[in-house]
């Protein structure tokens, strides 16, 4: 295994290394913001999916504030799944949180989550390419590229989270992700010619700056 270390994340700590995104401050936003809203439903027996768990930081966070809840965590490296799957064990959530293989929702084939999810959350690579080859190259040097590449224009895992996602939520359910410094109007605009999200809110960092998207699954197109 490559050089670790053991950053912490929402009060957890996490062994993480070269070959993964390290949890990062910010991300305590996407984070507390999906605690917050899940504190609003009634029942605690939540079905949750944590998208590009990397780390599995997110899932095992979620775990920790809802004891009820069953979350099914997925990442596409092999790098990926070990990691999240050794936080998992360690930290006493092999019990209700499952780490899953796969290029996004195809991990959870053969999960019988489609239509029950009452919330998906992600924090998905959105830098654009061309980004990660000049300003943002230095981010590479620990850490994979696949945890900063977010295609050409740094939204291409939003896009596919927006037009996947409804399979799995139930009416009503939540999409949360985080995104870059200047993209909410793209994220506003992804959401809104969805057609089958209603945007509830964007979550401010410390300076001011959106950088969390909250959408409510209102239900498919007739």
């Amino acid at each position: 295994m490559a050089s670790e270390n053991k950053p912490y994340f929402m009060g957890l700590d996490f062994i993480v290394d070269t070959t993964v995104l390290a949890p990062r401050v910010e991300t305590e936003l996407l984070a507390r913001t999906s605690i917050l809203i899940l504190g609003e439903f009634h029942e605690r027996k939540h079905l949750l999916i944590d998208m590009c768990c990397g780390s599995g930081n997110l899932a095992c966070a979620l775990a920790a504030a809802s004891p009820d809840a069953t979350v099914l965590a997925a990442d596409l490296t092999d790098d990926a799944v070990r990691v999240a799957r050794l936080n998992v064990e360690r930290l006493g959530f092999a019990a209700r949180v499952t780490v899953l293989q796969g290029d996004l929702f195809s991990a959870l084939a053969h999960q019988g989550a489609e239509g029950r999810c009452t919330m998906v959350v992600c924090n998905p690579p959105y830098i654009s390419t061309g980004k990660l080859l000049g300003e943002s190259a230095h981010l590479l040097v620990n850490e994979p590229r696949e945890a900063f590449d977010g295609g050409p224009y740094g939204i291409s895992i939003q896009q596919r989270l927006v037009k996947e996602a409804p399979i799995y939520l139930r009416e009503g359910g939540y999409l949360l992700f985080e995104f870059g410094l200047g993209q909410d109007r793209q994220v506003r605009s992804l959401l809104s010619r969805s057609g089958v999200f209603e945007l509830v809110k964007f979550a401010l960092d410390d300076d001011g700056n959106p950088r969390v998207a909250v959408a409510r699954f209102v239900g498919h197109n007739p």
